[in-house]
């Protein structure tokens, strides 16, 4: 994950962007990849974990009715973080993640490593789903951050 983090922060620190993050599952953990290489402040703006429904209603302002309706670990909560992330950052880049990182919490229609990563990028926000099979807490993590950060390659290049 080092690596693929200095990738990240020498791409965008070449590309002059500002990056964001809002996460949940992952409980910060793409921030701090970030945040420990060295020229990470010429890059990284704001870090936000918005564990608990409340946060992401009161902080994200993901409307209370879509949490309700589609649950915090869904498409349209991810997306909802990652637009109104970035309303708030004014970044170059934003990136939400939700997910259920387990190893209890799933059920059959949302299991353990059920997550969903969102991306802004100027005029262009997608949300890209994952299923992790491993059911380790810290493997899923790691491996939503992974996904995270080559997402922000692609999209940064």
């Amino acid at each position: 994950m080092k690596k693929l983090s200095q990738k990240v922060v020498k791409l965008l620190a070449k590309k002059r962007y500002k990056i964001s993050f809002a996460e949940s599952c992952t409980g910060g953990l793409l921030s701090s990849c970030i945040t420990s290489i060295n020229g990470s402040s010429k890059v990284f703006t704001l870090g936000l974990v918005t564990y608990s429904n409340q946060a992401k209603i009161n902080i994200l302002k993901v409307s209370k009715k879509i949490i309700i309706k589609h649950g915090a670990v869904s498409y349209e909560t991810c997306l909802s973080m990652v637009k109104n992330l970035n309303k708030i950052s004014k970044t170059n880049i934003s990136v939400s993640i939700t997910g259920i990182a387990g190893p209890k919490g799933g059920t059959k229609q949302k299991p353990v490593g059920l997550v969903f990563v969102g991306i802004k990028k100027g005029n262009k926000t997608f949300v890209k789903e994952f299923l992790f099979k491993n059911k380790k807490r810290n493997l899923i993590q790691r491996a939503t951050v992974n996904k995270a950060l080559n997402l922000i390659l692609t999209l940064a290049k």
